[in-house]
């Protein structure tokens, strides 16, 4: 049994809180236990480690939804949300996000150890049909962004030259002020808060020690995946400055309207007409399945539009489980339309012969209680 406290119990918060309201309590005790704040405590610095892993999970509504269904299981090894291959579908850290956007003007940006600007992340737009979903997809894709020059080996130096020590903070990459009472730490002006600076800079990438190129990649999409899917590939974003570490990207998945089917979570329902004759006599109607084949659907005698028939099995991939949702299809019995003379002498035969019978029992039943009504009104 996992040993975890549940992550709403870490946060404090109902399982019904809103997203910003996740945010907001998780703002409020990320700041009150960071370890700048804490140093050498070790129970803050668990408590803030168990907050950050919470709020990886419950900010993002698909680990969110996995995590309610199946508790801790959902991100264990071999659990219905564990990961693999060569990307998966983890988040950049929320701390960071959120740490860089009410500090971001003292820290002078998101930076790797050594003070150098890591690359940004990037963002990717995909659009696959229903099918594609279903089975899975291989592809090639290729993205605009920045990659490490080939003439200064990302260093940014001419000849690649190494960057030197900045002068202005002396290698810390930052520098303080004095304001009133305060005394305020910036990243340097000079060198940007990497503690150096490019004395002789690269032709090629002008001393960034990065240029723009389109770079291919080759994605694989896994089976089951839904729609604002966001996959992650580490390391595929934007090269760092000066050989800085590269940033992420993030292709996010849209699905395509299907002509014949709508897709609720796993399952798939699919609207079908039959002639009025099949409805009222019975018969087989044959229907398309999301794998290509094909399924025979036995429609009793008397059946009424909106009756559902369900097909085991035969809806969307789940993702990373070899089960499938279940097909539903729906009826809609259609009246006929351009009949002969003689058809229409048949239905007036049949209308005539029907009289008071009760062969519309839905029709017969409603104008029962019509008359009911009307009778209730002049009494």
């Amino acid at each position: 049994m996992s040993t975890k406290r549940d992550y709403y119990e870490v946060l404090g918060v109902a399982r019904t809180a809103s997203a910003d309201e996740l945010k907001k309590v998780y703002r409020k005790l990320a700041m009150q236990y960071h370890p700048d704040r804490n140093p050498g405590d070790q129970e803050a610095e668990h408590a803030f480690k168990e907050l950050n892993e919470a709020y990886e999970i419950l900010k993002d509504e698909n680990k969110r939804a996995a995590y309610d269904r199946y508790g801790h299981r959902a991100f264990s090894q071999g659990g219905p949300g564990a990961g693999g291959g060569g990307f998966d579908f983890e988040f950049a850290s929320g701390f960071s996000d959120i740490f860089d956007e009410m500090f971001g003007e003292f820290m002078g940006g998101r930076r790797s150890p050594q003070g150098a600007m890591r690359g940004a992340d990037l963002r990717y737009n995909m659009q696959i049909s229903l099918e594609e979903a279903f089975a899975g997809l291989k592809t090639t894709i290729e993205v605009p962004t920045s990659v490490s020059c080939e003439t200064c080996h990302g260093t940014g130096g001419k000849d690649g030259s190494e960057p030197v020590t900045c002068t202005t903070c002396r290698g810390a990459g930052k520098v303080r002020a004095q304001q009133g009472f305060f005394t305020i730490e910036r990243a340097c002006p000079t060198c940007h808060g990497q503690g150096r600076v490019i004395k002789d800079p690269c032709p090629a990438c002008a001393g960034a020690g990065r240029v723009q190129r389109s770079k291919t990649l080759q994605v694989a999409i896994p089976a089951g995946v839904e729609e604002d899917t966001r996959i992650r590939l580490s390391g595929e974003g934007e090269a760092g400055l000066r050989g800085a570490p590269p940033g992420d990207l993030y292709i996010f998945l849209s699905i395509k309207p299907h002509r014949i089917f709508q897709r609720e979570g796993a399952d798939i329902y699919c609207t079908v007409p039959i002639p009025m004759t099949t409805a009222a006599l019975g018969g087989t109607v044959e229907v398309p399945v999301i794998d290509g084949s094909r399924a025979a659907i036995e429609i009793p005698r008397g059946t009424q539009t909106g009756a559902q028939f369900r097909q085991k099995g035969k809806g969307m991939s789940v993702l990373r489980s070899p089960q499938r949702g279940d097909m539903f299809v729906r009826t809609v019995v259609e009246t006929p339309v351009n009949l002969t003379k003689r058809q229409e002498e048949l239905l007036r035969e049949f209308a005539a012969e029907a009289g008071e019978n009760d062969h519309s029992p839905e029709s017969s039943s409603f104008f029962k209680k019509v008359r009911e009504f009307w009778e209730d009104l002049t009494d």
